[in-house]
């Protein structure tokens, strides 16, 4: 079976990112993006989805988070593209529910080829920690653009905007591990033959 890693550099003038990725790894994290509440996203991220993932950023945090929560997720996207490679022999799409507490989220994936985002999460803080609650959804659709997915992700109800937060990535978390699973198949999961 040929492996499914990828690594990537991303360096901008506002963010240096270094990105590895283990498609079929175990869930070890390794995650430091300089924005707590995002370090604990993306670890509950690679937890559930049994996907390996090491990430270092050193972004303008000076500025604001926007920058380092856009291009964590593009490449973390990028990486998993690349980490499919010619999309053969797996699942391709994924879904899923995760509750926390009072919170339930809905997440659904498909690694079409053709990148698209709806994300509703219904969060009304301004903030959790260091990370603008209007970046999450930003984060989302920006990783279904770099990976070449469409991605929905919905919090059908919760109180606790961390909840409804954390329900989000436990529940594409559990989706993408349906998702990239192998499957015996030698062909593209497509009726176009390609992704």
């Amino acid at each position: 079976m040929k492996p499914r890693k990828a690594s990537i550099e991303r360096v901008t003038r506002e963010t240096n990112i270094s990105v590895s990725i283990d498609l079929d790894g175990d869930g070890q994290a390794s995650i430091k993006t300089g924005v707590g509440f995002l370090d604990h996203m993306l670890t509950a991220l690679t937890v559930h989805s049994g996907i390996d993932l090491a990430i270092t950023c050193n972004g303008d945090l000076q500025i604001d988070d926007h920058h380092t929560c856009e291009d964590c997720a593009l490449a973390i996207g990028e990486a998993t593209d690349r980490a499919l490679g010619e999309r053969k022999g797996f699942a391709r799409f994924g879904s899923a529910y995760a509750p926390l507490d009072e919170s339930l989220a809905r997440a659904v994936i498909d690694f079409s080829g053709r990148p698209f985002a709806v994300v509703d999460l219904g969060l009304r803080r301004e903030m959790l920690g260091g990370l603008s609650c209007e970046n999450i959804p930003h984060f989302f659709a920006s990783l279904a653009t770099a990976s070449r997915a469409a991605l929905h992700v919905d919090v059908l109800r919760g109180e606790n905007d961390h909840h409804r937060a954390e329900a989000a990535f436990k529940a594409l978390a559990l989706a993408l591990r349906t998702a990239i699973a192998r499957t015996d198949a030698r062909s593209v999961p497509s009726t176009k033959g390609v992704l």
